[in-house]
């Protein structure tokens, strides 16, 4: 049962029938780690806190740097050297008092990537490089973890919600069986300060779907949206049957 003060509290939430109570439930019992406290994981956090997610961990290894300021709004100038993830963590927890918050200062590997992501039932990367990605699909595959995945660059975004061993649901390999060559493409050609804000916001919205059974099961699909434009598309992603990766699983 919710207390007096979550049904004021989520009372938005309440009055949507795809929601309700029993879906604001699930999302207090829910927990979700966040890889990636920066652009896209600013844009989904509060989010996510906001919504009553019951745990949610926040990880990067990152420390704020002045460049991050012009897009990555959970963060203030005197948060200059701080450790991302507990600056993050320490913002939130002003936020919802039902969520519980926390933080690892640390970088995800191949060595550490099963450990932290086995306590959550939701993986959420906003990551800027490849070869962590890859690493979180390895361990969500073996896992047995869904892996929500969102990127930018300029103007631009994506979301992918893979599933593991459902039905035709492909894994991010089959998205991107090999890192581009320009894998630092953001750095060197910029990004609209409010596109990871927009595409942040979406990818939260995808993950509190999902919390809810909103999602379509068993089915591979990617969301494209352009900023210039403000168009989004939502695109069938098969799952590739030669994936080195997810083939067989």
């Amino acid at each position: 049962m919710l207390t007096p003060e979550q049904t004021a509290r989520y009372k938005r939430h309440l009055l949507l029938p795809e929601i309700g109570g029993q879906g604001q439930q699930a999302l207090l019992g829910a927990s979700v780690l966040v890889v990636g406290a920066g652009a896209l994981g600013c844009g989904m956090l509060p989010y996510l806190a906001a919504a009553g997610i019951g745990r949610i961990g926040i990880c990067d290894g990152d420390k704020v740097e002045i460049s991050n300021l012009q897009r990555q709004v959970l963060y203030r100038t005197g948060d200059i050297g701080r450790p991302k993830a507990s600056c993050a963590a320490e913002r939130l927890s002003t936020l919802n008092p039902d969520v519980r918050i926390e933080a690892q200062d640390c970088f995800v590997t191949a060595e550490n990537a099963e450990a932290l992501l086995a306590p959550y039932d939701l993986i959420v990367e906003g990551l800027d490089r490849y070869a962590p990605r890859y690493v979180l699909n390895s361990a969500c595959l073996s896992l047995g973890k869904p892996l929500l995945s969102a990127a930018i660059g300029r103007f631009d975004g994506q979301i992918a919600l893979f599933r593991p061993g459902r039905g035709e649901a492909p894994c991010y390999a089959c998205l991107v069986p090999e890192a581009p060559d320009d894998e630092a493409a953001c750095e060197a050609e910029g990004v609209l300060g409010a596109v990871p804000g927009i595409v942040g916001a979406m990818a939260a919205a995808e993950a509190i779907g999902w919390i809810c059974g909103l999602s379509e099961p068993g089915k591979g699909w990617l969301i494209l949206h352009d900023t210039l434009r403000a168009s989004t598309r939502r695109i069938v992603l098969p799952r590739d049957p030669a994936c080195p990766v997810c083939a067989g699983a």
